[in-house]
Parts: structure tokens; sequence; C-alpha cells
């Protein structure tokens, strides 16, 4: 029985495909869903006084913030109209940490979250919180890869999409 769902959100595609699994499977499980999302500490180095004005992060965390409440409530409104139990929490933090965490406190049964899917060079230099969360979460975790956008596949797309079994098939000569 799933009682909880974690549902870590940033608001991207992505994310919005992974939140609306996670409605689906947690209005048949009667289960609660918590929407989390995590604003990350920024970094930036300072010389000091003498070269400028500084920033007051004060001020834009609590922009950032807010603006994420905003989000927050306007996806829990959507959820429950679809008859979804929700509720929201904001955190400051690490993401992976942060969502680890949260669902240790929250006795989350399972988290559900989004993957962009990024390889390469862009996995290297940004990470994949999911990757992270999966790898330390102590429950189990479902990650929903989102869909592609709805441009048009080039036929040498739709060639790579076919299964296996029918790309042999097309190159068998008793065809």
């Amino acid at each position: 029985m799933i009682k909880r769902i974690l549902v870590p959100v940033d608001f991207s595609d992505p994310c919005l495909q992974a939140v609306d699994y996670a409605a689906e499977l947690g209005r048949r499980q009667n289960s609660e869903l918590v929407l989390l999302h995590v604003v990350e500490p920024v970094y930036y180095p300072t010389v000091g006084e003498m070269y400028g004005v500084g920033l007051d992060l004060g001020d834009v965390y609590g922009e950032i913030e807010r603006a994420a409440r905003v989000q927050l409530d306007r996806l829990a409104t959507r959820l429950k109209t679809r008859r979804v139990g929700v509720r929201t929490q904001l955190s400051l933090g690490t993401a992976h940490r942060v969502i680890v965490e949260s669902a240790k406190k929250l006795k989350a049964d399972l988290i559900v979250m989004s993957t962009h899917g990024r390889t390469g060079l862009s996995h290297i230099l940004i990470g994949s919180v999911a990757e992270r969360v999966v790898r330390t979460a102590t429950c189990p975790v479902l990650t929903v890869r989102g869909r592609a956008s709805a441009r048009p596949r080039r036929a040498r797309d739709s060639r790579r999409a076919r299964p296996l079994d029918d790309r042999a098939a097309a190159r068998s000569p008793a065809r």
C-alpha cells in the first residue's frame, strides 16, 4: 500500500509529466502527494566592498521563494480538482539531499520524479539529481523520463525508434 508519494518539482515540462503520473498513481492508491520544491543556494565569489555594490541575496531568495510558493499552490489546486490528496513543501538546500531527507521525515512510501535524460557533457557538468536520489534514497524511486516535444520526427529518427526485430526483418532478403 502506498500511502504517501513525494514528488520533487522544478516546474519543467518533464517534471509536470511526472506529477501527472504520480497524481494518477496516487488517485488509484488513495495516496497523499507531497509536492516538494527545493531552492538551491547560489554561490558566488566576492572580492569586497571596494569593487562595487554587493548583491543582497536575501531579496533574491525571498522573490524566488515567493514565486515558487505561487507555482506550488497553483499545481496543488489543479491536482485537488482531480481528487488527489496533496500538500506542498518548500525547502532550501541541495536538491538531492533535501529530497532524500524529506522522504525519510515524511515517511514517504515512494518518490516519483522526472529525469531530463541528459547525457554526455551536460550530464557531467549539470549532473543528475534523479540519479543521486536513486542512489541514496531509502524508499523506492520511480523516475519518469519526459516525453519529447511535439515537433515532427525526421525519417532517420523513426528508423532508430523501431524495435530491433523490425530493423532485422527490414534487412532480411526474405522480405
